[in-house]
C-alpha cells in the first residue's frame, strides 16, 4: 500500500498534469520489475477518486505498452473518472477499446459508461450502450435502467423512457425510489 501511495503522490504532486514521458518514467521507476493487477487497481482507483483522468489514461497506455495485464477493474475505474468529470466521449472510447480487447465487459462497465453519457446529456449514446448489453450477455440492473431512463427524460425523450420502464418491468429488474420518481 505504501508504494501505491508514493506513486499516486508522485503522479498527482503537480497542479499541472504531467507530460506522458513524466508519467511513464514515474511508473517505470516505481515498478521496474512489473506491476501486479491488484496494485494496478489501487493506482487506477486512486487516480479516479482524484479525477485525474489524463494521468489515468496515460497509466492505461503504460500498462499496454509494457504488456501488463489490464482487467475490467482498471478500465471501470478510469471510465468512472470520465463520468465524474463529464468526459463522456473518453468513456465511450474506453468502452470501445474494452469491447475490442480481451477484457470482459461487466455491468459496472456498462453502468459507468451510461452514467458518463447521462452526465454529458447524451441520451442516444446511453441507449446505444444499453442496447449493446444484449449481445454481450451482460444483464442490466436497476442502475442501468435508472440512468437510461433519467437520461431520456433529461433529453426530452419521454417515449423511450416509458419504453425502458416497461422493459425494466418485463426483465424483472427491481425498482427503487429513483425508478418510481422517474416513472411519474
Amino acid at each position: 500500500a505504501n508504494i501505491t501511495q508514493d506513486v499516486l503522490q508522485t503522479l498527482l504532486c503537480s497542479n499541472v498534469p504531467l507530460q506522458p514521458d513524466e508519467v511513464f518514467a514515474s511508473l517505470d521507476a516505481a515498478f521496474p520489475q512489473g506491476i501486479d493487477p491488484r496494485t494496478s487497481t489501487c493506482i487506477f482507483s486512486g487516480l479516479a477518486k482524484r479525477r485525474a483522468l489524463d494521468t489515468a489514461l496515460l497509466a492505461l497506455c503504460w500498462h499496454g505498452m509494457n504488456d501488463y495485464i489490464l482487467n475490467a477493474y482498471h478500465f471501470n475505474a478510469v471510465i468512472d473518472a470520465c463520468s465524474g468529470i463529464g468526459m463522456w466521449s473518453d468513456a465511450l472510447r474506453l468502452f470501445s477499446i474494452m469491447g475490442q480487447s480481451e477484457v470482459q465487459l461487466d455491468t459496472i462497465t456498462f453502468n459507468a459508461t451510461t452514467t458518463a453519457c447521462e452526465r454529458g446529456g447524451k441520451w442516444q449514446e446511453a441507449l446505444q450502450i444499453v442496447s449493446a448489453m444484449v449481445p454481450s450477455e451482460v444483464k442490466p440492473n436497476t442502475i442501468t435502467f435508472n440512468t437510461s431512463i433519467c437520461t431520456c427524460e433529461e433529453g426530452g425523450n419521454w417515449e423511450t423512457a416509458l419504453w425502458l420502464i416497461t422493459e425494466m418491468r418485463q426483465s424483472k429488474v427491481e425498482w427503487d425510489t429513483i425508478t418510481f420518481n422517474a416513472s411519474i
